[in-house]
């Protein structure tokens, strides 16, 4: 069996320079990488990642705790965290904590228990006993998707670069956590006044599960998006689905059973614009001209629907990526400054909102502003 005195004499470098470039420890310049690399296929070395994990104290392995994962925008996540550990040389365990706050913190203990060197976590609506373990325990953790009120850094767009930090720890303070997400309040808003804009006076929110911090930044999205267009804010307009297509569907039901129904709908995430669908179908209900429909989550097939669904597209991937950087960074330097990344969403424009088409799969042209869909209330 080859060994790295073998790999190191066969690209011509030193057996430090090998460890280097396998375990990512020190910048190595390109050619002298590829050639250790080229050594590594040549001779079909594999290396022991039982004794270096013995010396080292690392596995060269990540937690990732997400619910849902059959959900396609957290297997889009997966995608992005599993490209990024694979670039690095980590291997991924994954675990659905099933947005259970009990399971979650027994699934970071498991993970903890597998001797991973760092997690990756999609906290639950109430996450304090998975903080308070990951604190305890001293586990170096990113939340993504959904932030955790004061366990981060402050909040810095993608805009601002990679390298700007978020403020510093307190010392003797409780211990913070990086996080990364897409943007919400902002493209929540845009889709509001999207449809206030083709003329709807009622527009009805599908809002997700209670306590997750997605679901408050989208609310307080479509009341930015209601003030913003002049429009009157009524509680009865919104409706929690819990971020499934099931609670979705009686979610929807509620709002086609006010006095005066809404005229638009806005589902805040995928899985509920699939539930929507499903209850308008089952009413015999036509998407736009009974009700237009925009969502927030575009998702593969949302170009195939008819009509084709208008929605904001997060850049799921990128999360992925990014929460694997910043664990990584973490690792490399524990007591750095905590940071909060946002990530910008997309405004995927199609029909599914009442826009016109232009072609099979053109760009809709957006109807005329005095121009109101049927059964628009003024």
């Amino acid at each position: 069996m080859p060994t790295m005195a073998d790999v190191a004499r066969t690209a011509g470098v030193s057996v430090a320079t090998v460890s280097h470039v396998l375990n990512g420890t020190r910048p190595v310049l390109p050619h002298t990488r590829q050639a250790v690399l080229d050594a590594v296929d040549e001779l079909g070395y594999t290396p022991n990642t039982l004794a270096r994990s013995l010396v080292t104290s690392r596995t060269r392995s990540i937690g990732l705790a997400v619910s849902a994962i059959s959900n396609p925008y957290f297997t889009e996540i997966l995608q992005g965290v599993e490209a990024g550990a694979l670039e690095h040389g980590y291997s991924l365990l994954i675990a659905d904590p099933h947005d259970d706050p009990g399971h979650e913190r027994k699934v970071a203990q498991l993970l903890h228990e597998r001797r991973v060197d760092g997690m990756i976590v999609a906290p639950s609506a109430d996450p304090r006993e998975l903080v308070a373990y990951l604190t305890r325990h001293e586990v170096p953790a990113v939340f993504l998707d959904r932030v955790v009120e004061g366990a981060g850094g402050a909040d810095e767009p993608r805009d601002a670069g990679a390298g700007t930090e978020g403020r510093e720890t307190p010392a003797g303070g409780p211990r913070r956590f990086d996080q990364v997400c897409a943007e919400s309040t902002r493209p929540m808003a845009e889709l509001v006044t999207h449809l206030a804009g083709l003329g709807h006076r009622r527009i009805g929110l599908v809002a997700g599960l209670p306590g997750l911090s997605t679901t408050a930044e989208r609310i307080a999205g479509y009341r930015q998006g209601l003030t913003a267009s002049g429009l009157p804010y009524d509680p009865h307009l919104i409706v929690h689905g819990d971020s499934e297509s099931a609670g979705a569907e009686v979610a929807t039901a509620a709002l086609l059973g006010l006095p005066t129904p809404p005229t638009a709908l806005v589902t805040a995430n995928n899985t509920m614009t699939i539930g929507a669908l499903r209850t308008l179908h089952d009413r015999g209900l036509s998407v736009p001209d009974d009700l237009a429909l925009c969502c927030f989550d575009d998702f593969a097939w949302a170009d195939l629907f008819a009509p084709r669904l208008t929605a904001i597209a997060q850049p799921s991937r990128e999360i992925g990526t990014e929460a694997v950087r910043l664990l990584l960074e973490r690792l490399a330097a524990p007591d750095r400054p905590t940071r909060t990344l946002r990530l910008p969403c997309a405004f995927v424009h199609r029909t599914s909102c009442g826009c016109a088409e232009t072609g099979a799969y053109g760009r809709p042209a957006p109807r005329s502003q005095s121009s109101q869909p049927k059964g628009t209330v003024s």
